[in-house]
């Protein structure tokens, strides 16, 4: 494993990307897999270890590299909405000669099956932030030209806002996913090695905690909580004490 650093990371850069639109297996769709290197083989990758993909959300934006969003629908073996990012691996992470982290990263977030994502509920930030806060993430990286690597913190805003109106979650920490095969944490795509992590969103006292105590104590407090990396607005805070949460009526 690699040496995790201790510092919360924080993106300067504004929070949301709305210029996405949606376009499903149609001739833009395959100009679009053409547009980096390891399109196909991420898409089938998720197809393979995920589910079909039924929908691309694409950037619009000028920025480098382009990044398109995999969904993949609840089904019946998997009742749960899927997002994958295909495109943060076409450029390599900076990071210092000697790091063992991997410096080309995907990156997922998962959703419980009564999310909404069709078009009109996208137009909310209540149902669209999951999906601002995967691009959000994973332009960081190439924005600040540093290295993403898990266990890292990225959040909200300085200081971190909330995500949504209805949820106190404010960043997210980067690491495996808790509900996804072992075979899909990495691919290997011609001489590249590309490894898949989740975004996993957490509330202001449990950044704090990945700072003072480190990765290890915070996920195995989300994991000993059932938390896992499921996205939940109202999920408890594993950093705030029960004693606290009967203080405040919660």
């Amino acid at each position: 494993m690699t040496a995790l650093p201790g510092a919360v990371r924080t993106a300067r850069t504004s929070f949301g990307e709305k210029s996405l639109s949606r376009h499903r297996e149609d001739r833009h769709s395959r100009q679009t897999a053409a547009a980096h290197p390891h399109a196909r083989a991420i898409k089938a990758h998720v197809a393979r270890h995920i589910g079909r993909v039924s929908r691309v959300f694409r950037g619009l934006g000028a920025e480098s590299p382009q990044l398109d969003v995999l969904y993949v629908a609840p089904v019946k073996a998997r009742p749960l909405h899927t997002l994958v990012t295909s495109g943060m691996s076409a450029v390599p992470m900076q990071a210092p000669a000697d790091t063992e982290a991997p410096l080309r990263l995907e990156l997922g977030i998962t959703l419980p099956e009564y999310w909404q994502l069709d078009d009109e509920a996208l137009q909310d930030e209540v149902w669209r932030w999951p999906l601002d806060l995967l691009i959000h993430v994973a332009r960081f990286p190439h924005r600040s030209n540093s290295l993403l690597a898990w266990g890292d913190v990225v959040p909200h805003g300085e200081p971190p806002r909330p995500l949504a109106s209805d949820t106190r979650l404010c960043g997210a920490i980067v690491a495996p996913s808790l509900l996804v095969p072992p075979e899909f944490y990495q691919l290997e795509a011609g001489a590249h090695s590309i490894v898949f992590y989740a975004v996993i969103p957490l509330y202001l006292e449990e950044m704090e905690l990945r700072r003072r105590a480190g990765m290890e104590p915070l996920l195995t407090r989300l994991i000993e909580q059932g938390t896992r990396d499921l996205v939940n607005p109202q999920r408890r805070n594993v950093a705030v004490t029960q004693r606290r949460f009967r203080l405040f009526g919660r």
